[in-house]
């Protein structure tokens, strides 16, 4: 069996491109379209086994080493499989020229929310970093006036078929065509802008309106709105993951809002009505004569929006009871007034009784 080497006329350390380059002038002077010749059929063969041997790193590496025509004999496949799956192109059927038009990719990017904007959703106007339609060729990958040309080795089919003897005997096999990379054209004139890509980097405004009710984790897909394809191919998806940021005063159970109310002892003692400024408005809270540290207020409808269904949470405010500190002479003398009044005993066990904020929290969530 001749050197490929010799075949194709490089030395033996040519690069891929003096291979490439040496390959496709054979292949046009040789290719039975253009020299019907028995001479140059066979010739053509030899030089298409060459250049698959040599352009194949690892078939290149082991013909180096000493292997047999770059196919190593039946120990260079995974099986018969293998075999089958390279001698007929998987059933025997010729594939067709593979289109340069792919789908783009999808993107990720996280969004993050404060907690008001939550309860009523929001609006933003997200700038994303990403592949977009280039529009000097309109995804044509041309350069403008320019079309792609038919493959003058494979004939626009993208495929090459041959007859290569292997252990079944003399058997066809088709294969991309190398010359043109199984697209059956060949781009002569790239488009300047995005170097033959169809496609560019660039910076767009994408408009999102986030629902109300989201949490932190979710996904929310936008179709359609991710990576360009090459080619002018479909756009990928765009994704958003949400992050609720953390409020200094209401925290979130699900569709409900919680926060805490300091209360002095003598409105817990005696009651009186206050507004608490909400996330979405003001709140009037009505608190009863003998507030009891630790009890719950629930303000009906006044939380989060339901992501999926309808209606909104309510509003749960737990109480703190705040016991003075610093009285002064008068303030003392109105409390010992008042604990005479009540009887007063020493203090004494009782049953146990969890803590304020246990029972806060059993009372939030319970």
């Amino acid at each position: 069996m001749a050197d490929h080497y010799e075949v194709l006329g490089v030395s033996r350390d040519a690069t891929p491109d003096e291979i490439k380059k040496a390959y496709r002038r054979l292949a046009r002077e040789l290719h039975p379209d253009v020299n019907p010749g028995a001479e140059a059929s066979e010739r053509f063969k030899e030089v298409t086994h060459a250049y698959d041997v040599l352009s194949d790193p690892k078939q290149r590496q082991q013909y180096d080493l000493g292997g047999q025509g770059g196919f190593g004999g039946a120990q260079g496949f995974g099986g018969f499989g293998d075999i089958f799956e390279t001698f007929f192109g998987g059933g025997g059927q010729t594939r067709g020229p593979r289109s340069r038009r792919e789908r783009g990719q999808d993107a990720l990017i996280r969004v993050e929310v404060g907690l008001d904007e939550v309860i009523f959703g929001t609006h933003r106007d997200l700038e994303v970093d990403s592949a977009v339609l280039c529009e000097t060729c309109n995804g044509s990958c041309c350069q403008p006036g320019t079309s792609p040309v038919t493959c003058d080795i494979c004939h626009g089919s993208g495929q090459i078929q041959r007859t290569v003897r292997s252990l079944l005997g003399n058997v066809m096999t088709s294969s991309p065509c190398g010359t043109c990379r199984g697209y059956g054209t060949i781009i002569a004139t790239p488009c300047v802008t995005c170097q033959g890509q169809g496609r560019v980097r660039a910076r767009r405004t994408v408009p999102v309106d986030i629902p109300a009710g989201v949490d932190t984790g979710l996904r929310l897909q936008m179709p359609g709105s991710g990576e360009a394809g090459p080619a002018g191919g479909p756009n990928g998806d765009l994704y958003l993951e949400i992050k609720v940021k953390t409020h200094d005063v209401f925290s979130r159970n699900g569709d409900d809002l919680l926060c805490t109310i300091e209360v002095q002892m003598s409105d817990a003692v005696l009651g009186t009505t206050t507004t608490i400024p909400a996330l979405d408005g003001d709140v009037d809270v009505e608190l009863k004569p003998g507030l009891q540290a630790g009890e719950v207020i629930t303000v009906k409808d006044r939380g989060v929006t339901r992501l999926r269904g309808s209606g909104r949470g309510d509003l749960k405010i737990g109480v703190q009871v705040v016991t003075p500190t610093k009285l002064s002479h008068k303030e003392r003398q109105l409390i010992e007034q008042f604990a005479q009044a009540h009887k007063p005993q020493k203090p004494q066990l009782s049953h146990f009784q969890q803590g304020l904020f246990a029972r806060l929290r059993d009372r939030f969530l319970g």
